[in-house]
């Protein structure tokens, strides 16, 4: 089979390296994905993303005069409309924020005819509720805590 730039294959993981992973292409050929090919957010650890043995779909990004073939997981993912290059509208984002505290939705600008005074508003009262949730377990912890310094370090 012969492989062009810009095509769509299917192929297996066969090794992972921390720069990228192999992935075997059938009829003999195997290709590359670097690291920051395999997903549209950062990538520390390609284990977190990927196993020898998977069956992944890649675009293939360029084959150099030696025959290499470098691919991409991550173009090769259809991408949601509105997204931008960054991992989508959340800008590379996980969805809801850190570990699910996060109460305000980084996804509501596409979705929302909300003028951006809006939206700073709303995330400005979000922010505030949480400082002030977090000044409030401080002083709790200093209060309680050793030193009994009486308080004088409070916020």
């Amino acid at each position: 089979m012969a492989f062009e730039v810009g095509q769509l294959v299917e192929g297996k993981v066969t090794g992972i390296m921390n720069y990228g992973a192999f992935v075997d292409l059938g009829d003999n050929t195997s290709g590359m994905v670097h690291i920051s090919e395999v997903a549209p957010v950062y990538v520390k650890e390609i284990k977190d993303h990927l196993t020898v043995g998977q069956t992944v779909k890649v675009k293939i990004l360029g084959i150099d005069e030696k025959g290499k073939i470098s691919l991409s997981i991550k173009q090769a993912e259809p991408r949601p409309q509105g997204g931008n290059r960054r991992g989508g509208a959340s800008g590379g984002r996980p969805q809801g924020g850190r570990g699910g505290s996060d109460n305000y939705d980084w996804n509501r600008r596409q979705n929302s005819s909300d003028n951006f005074d809006d939206m700073l508003s709303k995330f400005m009262a979000s922010s505030d509720e949480k400082i002030s949730g977090l000044k409030k377990d401080n002083r709790r912890s200093r209060k309680g805590g050793s030193g009994g310094n009486g308080g004088a370090n409070q916020w």
